[in-house]
């Protein structure tokens, strides 16, 4: 093999390789839709009939805690916290707690319900909706997922969701990415 062939050779196997490397990279920061619960999660527990979910997940191998992580999807773009801000305002309206009304123990805006080495559960009750977040760490198959669950109390609780379900699946993938 000449010189030549060898350099074209190199070449063609370290753009295969590099390709390679960074299909992965883009991978690991792919959100990806899961049409269940995670197995592993205790996001559901106690938390009585679910009228809406959803689970997204990404790959990402990590040794740090689930505190850090949730923190680090948790530190809300300002689009994102003007858009709280515009629901804070209207929600207030109609007698509904804003942010600041549920923030006591907290990861961001919501009340810690649930905590263990690889999951933070959140969330609260109010009078037109429950809801509970969860992140969770699977650190043998390097995912890291968020759930959202949703229990309607009532006609206002689905009139509430209907204008920020799509602003919800947006934040979620930001977030997600985030982590």
């Amino acid at each position: 093999m000449s010189a030549i062939n060898k350099k074209q050779t190199v070449k063609k196997i370290t753009n295969k390789i590099a390709k390679a490397i960074l299909q992965v990279i883009r991978k690991m920061k792919t959100v990806t839709k899961i049409e269940t619960i995670p197995e592993k999660s205790t996001v559901a527990n106690e938390f009585g009939k679910i009228d809406y979910f959803d689970t997204y997940r990404i790959i990402k191998a990590t040794n740090d805690s689930i505190e850090k992580i949730t923190d680090e999807m948790f530190k809300l773009p300002k689009w994102v916290k003007c858009l709280m801000n515009i629901r804070d305002s209207i929600v207030g309206i109609f007698g509904l707690k804003t942010s600041k009304e549920i923030q006591k123990e907290q990861t961001v805006n919501f009340p810690i319900i649930a905590k263990s080495e690889n999951e933070i559960v959140s969330g609260a009750n109010d009078k037109h909706l429950n809801y509970r977040v969860s992140v969770l760490v699977d650190r043998e198959n390097s995912f890291i997922y968020l759930t959202t669950l949703v229990h309607f109390n009532n006609f206002g609780g689905r009139l509430y969701f209907l204008p920020v379900k799509p602003f919800h699946k947006i934040i979620v993938k930001s977030m997600l990415k985030q982590a």
